[in-house]
Protein backbone atom coordinates (compact mmCIF):
# COMPACT_ATOMS: atom_id res chain seq x y z
CA UNK A 1 0.00 0.00 0.00
CA UNK A 2 1.22 3.55 -1.05
CA UNK A 3 2.41 5.63 1.98
CA UNK A 4 -0.33 8.81 1.62
CA UNK A 5 2.13 10.58 3.77
CA UNK A 6 4.99 10.96 1.38
CA UNK A 7 5.87 13.45 -0.83
CA UNK A 8 5.82 11.69 -3.81
CA UNK A 9 2.09 10.88 -3.27
CA UNK A 10 1.30 14.83 -1.91
CA UNK A 11 2.91 15.67 -5.04
CA UNK A 12 0.34 13.19 -7.09
CA UNK A 13 -2.23 14.91 -5.11
CA UNK A 14 -1.22 18.62 -6.03
CA UNK A 15 -0.56 17.70 -8.96
CA UNK A 16 -3.88 16.71 -9.62
CA UNK A 17 -5.63 19.43 -8.57
CA UNK A 18 -2.86 21.09 -10.73
CA UNK A 19 -4.54 19.27 -13.69
CA UNK A 20 -8.14 20.96 -12.93
CA UNK A 21 -6.25 24.43 -13.28
CA UNK A 22 -4.91 23.76 -16.69
CA UNK A 23 -7.96 22.43 -17.70
CA UNK A 24 -10.38 25.74 -16.64
CA UNK A 25 -7.52 27.52 -17.65
CA UNK A 26 -7.71 25.98 -21.91
CA UNK A 27 -11.72 25.70 -21.01
CA UNK A 28 -12.74 29.17 -20.29
CA UNK A 29 -11.10 30.92 -23.57
CA UNK A 30 -12.70 28.59 -25.25
CA UNK A 31 -15.80 29.45 -24.20
CA UNK A 32 -15.16 32.95 -24.52
CA UNK A 33 -14.46 33.15 -28.03
CA UNK A 34 -16.88 30.04 -29.22
CA UNK A 35 -19.84 30.92 -26.82
CA UNK A 36 -21.88 29.22 -24.59
CA UNK A 37 -23.83 27.43 -27.00
CA UNK A 38 -21.27 26.02 -28.72
CA UNK A 39 -19.88 25.20 -25.35
CA UNK A 40 -22.92 23.40 -24.68
CA UNK A 41 -23.74 21.86 -28.14
CA UNK A 42 -22.27 18.52 -29.89
CA UNK A 43 -19.60 20.79 -31.76
CA UNK A 44 -20.08 19.14 -34.95
CA UNK A 45 -18.88 22.08 -36.94
CA UNK A 46 -15.67 23.74 -36.27
CA UNK A 47 -15.76 26.89 -33.29
CA UNK A 48 -14.29 30.15 -33.60
CA UNK A 49 -10.82 30.57 -33.33
CA UNK A 50 -9.36 31.05 -30.09
CA UNK A 51 -6.57 32.88 -30.51
CA UNK A 52 -3.14 33.18 -30.01
CA UNK A 53 -2.98 33.00 -25.75
CA UNK A 54 -6.49 30.28 -26.18
CA UNK A 55 -4.45 28.08 -28.73
CA UNK A 56 -1.40 28.08 -25.93
CA UNK A 57 -3.64 27.14 -23.07
CA UNK A 58 -5.15 24.76 -25.21
CA UNK A 59 -1.88 23.39 -26.35
CA UNK A 60 -0.61 23.42 -22.68
CA UNK A 61 -3.69 21.21 -21.37
CA UNK A 62 -3.12 18.99 -24.04
CA UNK A 63 0.57 18.44 -23.21
CA UNK A 64 -0.29 18.32 -19.28
CA UNK A 65 -2.27 15.31 -20.59
CA UNK A 66 0.54 13.65 -21.96
CA UNK A 67 2.55 13.46 -19.36
CA UNK A 68 0.11 13.52 -16.72
CA UNK A 69 -0.86 10.01 -16.62
CA UNK A 70 3.25 9.11 -17.20
CA UNK A 71 3.72 11.14 -14.08
CA UNK A 72 0.58 8.91 -11.86
CA UNK A 73 2.61 5.44 -13.61
CA UNK A 74 5.91 6.52 -11.82
CA UNK A 75 4.31 7.56 -8.16
CA UNK A 76 2.45 4.44 -7.85
CA UNK A 77 5.59 2.02 -8.88
CA UNK A 78 7.46 3.71 -7.06
CA UNK A 79 5.09 3.86 -3.62
CA UNK A 80 5.40 0.24 -4.43
CA UNK A 81 9.17 -0.09 -3.91
CA UNK A 82 10.38 0.49 -0.34
CA UNK A 83 13.35 2.86 -0.65
CA UNK A 84 15.21 5.15 1.14
CA UNK A 85 16.50 7.32 -1.20
CA UNK A 86 15.11 11.04 -2.12
CA UNK A 87 15.58 11.07 -5.78
CA UNK A 88 12.07 10.36 -6.50
CA UNK A 89 10.52 12.82 -3.92
CA UNK A 90 13.12 15.27 -5.51
CA UNK A 91 11.86 14.25 -8.89
CA UNK A 92 7.79 14.20 -7.49
CA UNK A 93 8.65 18.25 -6.37
CA UNK A 94 10.10 18.78 -10.02
CA UNK A 95 7.37 17.31 -11.94
CA UNK A 96 4.71 19.31 -9.99
CA UNK A 97 6.86 22.59 -10.23
CA UNK A 98 7.84 22.44 -13.45
CA UNK A 99 3.97 22.17 -14.52
CA UNK A 100 3.16 25.13 -12.20
CA UNK A 101 5.93 27.23 -14.54
CA UNK A 102 5.01 25.61 -18.01
CA UNK A 103 1.56 27.16 -17.75
CA UNK A 104 1.93 31.25 -17.50
CA UNK A 105 5.21 30.28 -19.87
CA UNK A 106 3.35 28.69 -22.60
CA UNK A 107 0.92 31.38 -21.86
CA UNK A 108 2.82 34.11 -22.33
CA UNK A 109 4.86 32.85 -25.04
CA UNK A 110 8.16 32.07 -23.44
CA UNK A 111 9.73 29.82 -25.67
CA UNK A 112 13.21 28.73 -24.27
CA UNK A 113 11.65 28.77 -20.20
CA UNK A 114 8.81 27.27 -21.44
CA UNK A 115 11.47 24.32 -22.99
CA UNK A 116 13.32 24.29 -19.66
CA UNK A 117 10.27 24.09 -17.47
CA UNK A 118 8.51 20.93 -19.50
CA UNK A 119 12.36 19.40 -19.64
CA UNK A 120 12.12 19.88 -15.46
CA UNK A 121 8.88 18.07 -15.20
CA UNK A 122 9.97 15.67 -18.16
CA UNK A 123 13.64 14.85 -15.64
CA UNK A 124 11.06 14.87 -12.83
CA UNK A 125 9.20 11.87 -13.94
CA UNK A 126 12.56 9.99 -15.00
CA UNK A 127 13.63 10.56 -11.28
CA UNK A 128 10.56 9.26 -9.68
CA UNK A 129 11.17 6.02 -12.31
CA UNK A 130 14.82 5.81 -11.14
CA UNK A 131 13.60 5.85 -7.14
CA UNK A 132 12.21 2.88 -7.90
CA UNK A 133 15.24 1.01 -9.06
CA UNK A 134 17.00 -0.94 -6.39
CA UNK A 135 20.04 0.39 -4.89
CA UNK A 136 18.93 4.00 -5.70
Amino acid sequence: MPDSGSIEITMLWASALLGIVYLLAAVIPSVLARGLPWAAGARDEPGAPLGKVGARLDRAWKNFIETFPLFVAAVLVEAQVPQDGDIAAMGAQLYFWGRVAFLPLYAIGVPFLRTIAWTAASAGIAMVLLGALPGI
